[in-house]
């Protein structure tokens, strides 16, 4: 069984028991989270396609930790004028565990 859903403008495939890295959420650590942007389902071979959501289906998730990724470096330079500019930026993530999926 599984299930795509969307959060932090991104679309992600999950299953129960599954660590993954989403964009931060507004929650404390340990704290379950419902995400109702639910895309598509598949169980024991059927698959519930939603438009665009599937009403009334949810995933349950618990938060492990927040944090950040690694830092990407930006570097901008025009040749012969003398411009050089340089600058990093780091994403704030939430790791979550997948608890259930349900309809």
């Amino acid at each position: 069984m599984y299930a795509v859903i969307k959060t932090g403008g991104k679309q992600h495939k999950v299953a129960e028991g599954e660590i993954l890295k989403v964009e931060k959420l507004k929650a404390s650590e340990g704290e379950p989270v419902d995400i109702t942007d639910v895309l598509l389902i598949e169980k024991d071979g059927e698959v519930t396609l939603g438009s665009p959501f599937i009403e009334g289906a949810k995933v349950t998730a618990k938060i492990l930790r927040h944090g950040k990724e690694d830092k990407v470096t930006i570097i901008k330079m025009k040749r012969r004028k003398d411009y050089r500019k340089k600058q990093g930026h780091r994403q704030n993530y939430s790791e979550i565990q997948i608890e259930q999926i349900s309809v």
